[in-house]
Order: C-alpha cells, then sequence, then structure tokens
C-alpha cells in the first residue's frame, strides 16, 4: 500500500485510530481489518508509510511475537476487542462529583 493511496482512502481520523490501534498492545489485527479493511501485512506497510523510523522499527520490535495481536494465538477465550478494564458508559446516569 503505498502513502498517496492511505490519502485517498482514510480521513485523517481514520489514519489516527489505525495508528492508535496498531499501538494498543490488546487490540488484535482482526479488529483493524475488520474496521478498516486492512490485513496485517497491509497494517505494517500503513504504519511504515505513516510512522518515522524509528517510531515503526519500534513498534515493530515491540508487536513481533505478540500474541494479544491475534486471535487465533490469545489464551483467553473471550473475543472481545474491549479491555475489560474500560468502564461501561450509561446514559441514565448523572456523574456526582
Amino acid at each position: 500500500m503505498k502513502s498517496a493511496d492511505v490519502a485517498n482512502r482514510f480521513s485523517d481520523e481514520d489514519i489516527d485510530r489505525i495508528i492508535q490501534m496498531a499501538w494498543e498492545d490488546r487490540t488484535p489485527f482482526e479488529a483493524i481489518e475488520f474496521q478498516f479493511g486492512l490485513k496485517e501485512k497491509e497494517v505494517i506497510e500503513f504504519m511504515r508509510a505513516n510512522s518515522k523510523l524509528s517510531s515503526f522499527q519500534m513498534w515493530r520490535k515491540r508487536m513481533s511475537g505478540r500474541s494479544t495481536k491475534h486471535l487465533l494465538k490469545r489464551v483467553s477465550s473471550d473475543a472481545r476487542f474491549k479491555c475489560t478494564l474500560q468502564r461501561g458508559i450509561s446514559m441514565n446516569k448523572i456523574s456526582k462529583r
């Protein structure tokens, strides 16, 4: 995937979100593919095109071999994309501080 293709295909907000999802430890590549249509190899090319060289190298080192980035390699049987520490949002509750 070339950088020009990305500029035409995704908005700036989408580009930021893809990068954020790629950096998150518990967001699998399958979630990025589901939401944006980018397979793992395309995410790697995307990150290469949209990151500084040092940031890309740091990301690749961090992501290589990480089982949480692949649904099939996860130990947990819970296939949610949402972190278990993330609180639910309820529209009926008013925060009292």
